[in-house]
Order: C-alpha cells, then sequence, then structure tokens
C-alpha cells in the first residue's frame, strides 16, 4: 500500500500520533507531494524552530521508503478535472487541497489527512485520522 500524507498528517506523525505512525509503518511506500513540503516550509519560516524542523523533514525525506512527487503535466490535468468538478458540485475546497488529491489519483495513493472536505473528491481514496486534540 502506497500513503501520500497531507500536511496536517505529517504534522502530526513528527508529534507522535499514533494513528498516523501506525498507517505509516504498515505502508510499503510513503509519498510527500511537492505541495505538501511547500506547506510545510511556510510553516517552518513562520515558526521558532525553522533549522530543527527543516533538519527533521530532510531526515524523514532522506528514507528509501519516502519519495517526493513533483508536480506534472498529468498533476495539471488532474487538478483542473478536480477543480471543475468541485466547482460544478458547488463543493469547493482549498486550492492547495486540490493539488495534493491531484497527486494521490495520480500516484493510485491513499491519502492520509485528518481535513473531511477530501471526501467530496471524486475516485479519491481518502484516510480520515482521528479528529486532532
Amino acid at each position: 500500500m502506497k500513503v501520500l500524507l497531507d500536511t496536517n498528517a505529517y504534522s502530526a506523525l513528527m508529534r507522535g500520533r499514533s494513528e498516523v505512525a501506525e498507517r505509516v509503518r504498515k505502508a510499503e511506500h510513503v509519498l510527500m507531494s511537492t505541495i505538501v513540503v511547500g506547506e510545510l516550509m511556510f510553516g517552518f519560516r513562520n515558526g521558532t524552530q525553522f533549522q530543527q524542523n527543516i533538519d527533521l523533514l530532510e531526515s524523514f525525506l532522506a528514507n528509501r521508503h519516502v519519495t517526493i512527487v513533483p508536480v506534472t503535466l498529468t498533476t495539471a490535468d488532474r487538478f483542473g478535472r478536480i477543480a471543475a468538478s468541485l466547482r460544478t458540485k458547488g463543493r469547493p475546497i482549498p486550492t492547495n487541497d486540490i493539488w495534493i488529491a491531484a497527486h494521490t489519483l495520480e500516484t493510485g495513493a491513499d491519502l492520509l489527512s485528518y481535513d473531511e472536505h477530501f471526501s467530496v473528491v471524486d475516485g479519491l481514496t481518502w484516510i480520515p485520522l482521528l479528529p486532532k486534540k
């Protein structure tokens, strides 16, 4: 099984949340969207532990079971299809999350996220995590 981590799932994993750690341990491969990495970098730059967070992320990404997924023309096409479908349904979600959903569909992975709005994306395998506490 392949899993793609949403930003909040990565953050929860780094905080030792068992519901995320368990699923990541069971996965054969862990994917990180470049969009997620960008959201993390933004958060790190606005936080007080930039270097510590960067070091932790770089260490995580260096794991042989983890792959960064680049944006491709296929990703862009999937983004357009998802965005159009959500507009038609009248169910918008944040733009970055549409990109993350596109990467998830492109790679055939299961998305790990706390965000319930992923449930409205057709064809997406979203694994809802327990509400954050």
